[in-house]
């Protein structure tokens, strides 16, 4: 095992990116900590760094185990990931005193399985297409790996959660166009979903529609129509995130203040702003200048993911990379723009930042898989441990991975 490891072009293992990911969780402690105040401050810090060292030490973990190897269990994983998201809703769910059925508990630990799972369906995406690879000019490539997305985005749905069921359909969306599924096949979807999706949105606008829970149709209609909200109940939650926002102006309160204690905060009067809502803690203590640079840091972590997928040694890497980037992508763009009102109020946490152990432990698992996807060795004589050279009997082939 020890030779096998020695083969992985080491040079290649991007410190830059843990750099970049390191940054984002201390940045996070020290947020979380703020958002706490003297109460909870400490215990969110605590947590948030334990998260940290225990989401390095499985990025560590996977970057050993070639991604060839972890993709040969995939149908382990997807059963698993089914059987735990579903779990939400046996004795072993809670609800974590939200109303929504989203998490179980493991022994005393409390853990959201819709996090592991976007990560679970990556997985199966890409080993599902690197099997049907010479069958992308069918219709029954698509339908299959729609089929494969469908089952955990209704179960997620159920709790409910739907900006996590979100999550899952875009991952599907952009593996399917990198994938390289036949246009012939999909300009026909495309065009006859569109007037469906324009049905759907027309029914869900409707009051008593099946998919919505009155709550998150109330949230929908209340952000189409913030004048509807004369006692500002509704859009409590984003009315004051705002008002938090626009306190930190260029620098934030913390270069003004240095967080004297006593000092007064208008994200304090903001639910779960040490996990969903940590945006407007970010922005009203570090400014307009200190969210330029968080989002600086994201966009690092994102384009380095896309370059990881175009310049991996074959197909399967490249789409584990894909799916990974646009996990993060979509997770950022929707927190952001929940907590900044340019979407309607939604749980979703932010990538490292958020407070919460199963988000951390998810987003180091895509890293996991980006680290050990770029330091794939190409096309070696010396047989090192890559699945290509195992079970492939040409370097540049892509493997048969049985699922």
């Amino acid at each position: 095992m020890i030779n096998k490891i020695k083969q992985y072009d080491w040079k290649k293992y991007d410190f830059s990116l843990l750099a970049v990911v390191i940054i984002l969780c201390l940045i996070s402690a020290f947020t979380v900590k703020l958002a706490g105040g003297d109460e909870n401050g400490m215990r969110y810090m605590r947590s948030q760094l334990i998260g940290m060292m225990l989401g390095l030490i499985i990025v560590a973990g996977m970057s050993l185990f070639d991604y060839h190897f972890i993709c040969k269990f995939t149908l382990i994983y997807y059963i698993m990931g089914i059987l735990l998201t579903g779990a939400t809703h046996s004795p072993m769910g809670t609800d974590n005193d939200t109303g929504a059925e989203r998490w179980i508990n493991l022994g005393g630990i409390t853990f959201q399985p819709s996090e592991l799972m976007k990560v679970i369906l990556i997985i199966t995406l890409a080993t599902l297409f690197v099997k049907l690879r010479a069958r992308l000019d069918r219709l029954s490539t698509l339908v299959i790996a729609c089929a494969v997305s469908a089952v955990p985005v209704l179960l997620i749905m159920s709790q409910p959660d739907l900006s996590s069921s979100l999550v899952v359909v875009f991952i599907l969306l952009i593996m399917v166009f990198v994938g390289g599924i036949s246009y012939r096949i999909l300009v026909p979807v495309f065009a006859a979903s569109v007037p469906v999706v324009v049905v759907m949105v027309w029914y869900i606008l409707q009051p008593g529609n099946v998919f919505l829970k009155s709550y998150q149709y109330n949230r929908i209609m209340f952000w189409l129509h913030p004048e509807l909200d004369v006692t500002g109940d509704m859009n409590y939650q984003q009315n004051h995130s705002l008002r938090a926002i626009a306190a930190g102006r260029i620098s934030g309160k913390f270069i003004q203040d240095g967080g004297a204690s006593g000092s007064s905060r208008a994200y304090d009067s903001v639910a779960v702003n040490e996990s969903d809502f940590i945006w407007s803690v970010i922005s009203e203590e570090f400014g307009f200048l200190g969210c330029c640079l968080i989002l600086l840091l994201f966009a690092i972590i994102i384009f380095k993911c896309f370059t990881v997928a175009r310049n991996a040694q074959d197909y399967l890497g490249k789409m584990l990379a894909t799916g990974v980037a646009a996990m993060y992508m979509f997770q950022v763009f929707a927190n952001i723009c929940v907590v900044t009102f340019l979407f309607p109020n939604t749980g979703l946490p932010l990538p490292f930042v958020s407070n919460g152990l199963s988000s951390m432990i998810s987003s180091m698992m895509g890293i996991g898989l980006i680290m050990n996807i770029k330091i794939q060795p190409a096309k070696s004589s010396k047989g090192g441990f890559s699945m290509r050279h195992m079970y492939g009997n040409s370097p540049n082939a892509d493997v048969e991975i049985d699922i």
